[in-house]
């Protein structure tokens, strides 16, 4: 496939389908986005709604954007992360859901599926995905286990005709009872009862017998109401065909797929920030305060400053995404880069909404407005995929362990070694220089995780400035995000740690009153 989105994409074998350019596909999606969000259907009155109106998942459909996620051989367009980065960006400038929709399907699924089915599976499920407008997703958490995924009680046996039985109970998937197939995660079960430490992922195909997943109740979340999650209970038996292959252990599998699905998640966060900023811009713009715009106002002028550099930050971790996270390339060890880009673009996420409230005023404070519905709908990306403070913790703990590995203490120097930090680090001069201490407390390690995967994206900006990116834009993403990184160097170096106070709460304030004189 020509990468570039120039000529016709060709499938070969039995599909034999040739396929418009991206460049038209892309033309011809955009359009069909704007018809259901901006014509058919009052996208307001549309969140708030339980579920998506069956016409919109047919229409949405219809353009076949969830074939950028499968391989040409099995009907698809390929599977090129520039072009699936794309269609997450266009998706989410119009639908913060729907886009998570593509996702867990394109992220979850198909990549996964592409990568690691055996080709049995592969001939069975991926065609059918295309042709058949199919959806998938991923299952890993339980009631009792969710960051602890390596803890899952859902095991598997496998009996003497290969047939593999899976058996527990899996909760908070996106999709629940919409999806097709499933990916399964599950421990394989010894003879003497006890669990295995290794994971491995199974495919589930609802439409076959005894592979169907049972929900027990559907939850009913706050944001995303799109989007349908509940309690599943699994038990289920799979051709041997359904395991994945991975190409050492489980874990490394699932390492690989959750890094490349992180790293795939500022595509999400372009559209949508770059939404915010548009209909905030426009808001400022027209809403007249004392005789002026609001956008002529200093503090209102911050605001759009820092919302605009959120969307130049996002654009270049977009850019390294799309370089460095191909299916052929193998990702458990890139736990940096995925860490500090999920964790900083989903925190721009919701500050943006907050800040978009803000600037809305009263109307924002509405179900049905953009900047209401984004407060709760853009939340949950801080704790799905990792939470971000157990994340900022990995991204501190990773980085010590490689200074202690070479002996280096001070920060500063290290982060000027390190390729995901050192450009960016020069531009911090003496604030990076100083001592970590091996063994600083958890609240330590998230903050200064923050600061660190803050000048991730600070390198990655940088990267976009040299390939031709707006220097004014790129210089004041770096200024804005320089600021904020010293703010939270301060607080790590200088802030003290509140102890917990173990007592009931009390109101016991009114008897301590003065009484008033005379």
């Amino acid at each position: 496939m020509d990468s570039s989105g120039d000529g016709a994409d060709v499938a070969p074998g039995a599909l034999g389908r040739v396929r418009e350019s991206f460049t038209d596909f892309l033309a011809a999606y955009r359009e069909r986005l704007d018809h259901l969000f901006e014509v058919r259907v009052d996208a307001g009155r549309m969140n708030l709604q339980r579920g998506l109106p069956p016409f919109v998942v047919q229409r949405f459909r219809d353009v076949d954007p969830l074939s950028v996620y499968v391989p040409e051989a099995y009907g698809g367009r390929g599977g090129s992360i520039a072009h699936s980065m794309t269609v997450l960006e266009e998706t989410s400038y119009h639908s913060l859901a729907l886009s998570l929709v593509v996702g867990i399907n394109g992220g979850l699924f198909l990549q996964p599926v592409a990568k690691y089915g055996s080709e049995e599976a592969k001939r069975r499920v991926l065609p059918a995905y295309v042709q058949g407008r199919r959806m998938g997703g991923l299952m890993i958490t339980e009631p009792d286990y969710g960051s602890e995924a390596l803890r899952m009680e859902t095991s598997w046996t496998q009996d003497e005709s290969g047939t593999y039985h899976v058996e527990g109970t899996k909760h908070w998937a996106g999709l629940t009872g919409w999806a097709d197939y499933w990916l399964l995660t599950a421990r394989g079960r010894t003879s003497s009862g006890e669990l295995r430490r290794d994971v491995d992922f199974f495919i589930a195909d609802s439409t076959c017998p005894r592979q169907h997943v049972e929900v027990e109740e559907v939850y009913p979340n706050v944001g995303l109401k799109m989007i349908p999650y509940g309690l599943n209970r699994v038990n289920v038996d799979l051709p041997a065909s359904s395991r994945l292959e991975p190409e050492t252990t489980g874990v490394k599998m699932m390492l690989d797929i959750l890094h490349r699905s992180r790293l795939q998640i500022p595509g999400m966060g372009m559209g949508y920030l770059r939404r915010l900023y548009d209909e905030a811009l426009d808001h400022c713009r027209e809403r007249f305060v004392g005789g002026r715009s609001l956008v002529d106002y200093d503090q209102v002028k911050g605001r759009l400053a820092r919302l605009q550099s959120f969307v130049t930050g996002t654009a270049a971790m977009c850019l390294s995404t799309s370089e460095v996270a191909g299916v052929e390339r193998n990702l458990f060890s890139e736990s940096l880069r995925a860490n500090a880009f999920k964790t900083v673009v989903t925190d721009w996420m919701q500050e943006a909404a907050q800040s978009f409230l803000q600037l809305a005023g009263a109307q924002g404070y509405r179900e049905d407005h953009l900047a209401g519905r984004s407060i709760v709908d853009s939340r949950p990306y801080q704790i799905f995929e990792g939470s971000n403070d157990i994340l900022y913790q990995q991204v501190t703990e990773s980085v010590v362990k490689a200074m202690r590995r070479l002996k280096q203490a001070n920060l500063g120097a290290y982060l000027r070694t390190e390729p995901l930090t050192a450009r960016a680090a020069e531009t911090l001069g003496d604030a990076l220089s100083f001592d970590v201490d091996w063994a600083m407390p958890q609240r330590k390690l998230v903050e200064l995780g923050r600061a660190i995967s803050r000048l991730v994206t600070m390198e990655m900006t940088i990267e976009l400035g040299e390939r031709g990116y707006s220097a004014e834009l790129v210089h004041n993403m770096l200024d804005e995000t320089r600021a904020e990184i010293r703010g939270l160097l301060e607080t790590y170096r200088r802030g003290g740690l509140t102890a917990l106070v173990e007592e009931p709460s009390t109101a016991d304030w009114l008897h301590r009153v003065r009484p008033a004189t005379s």
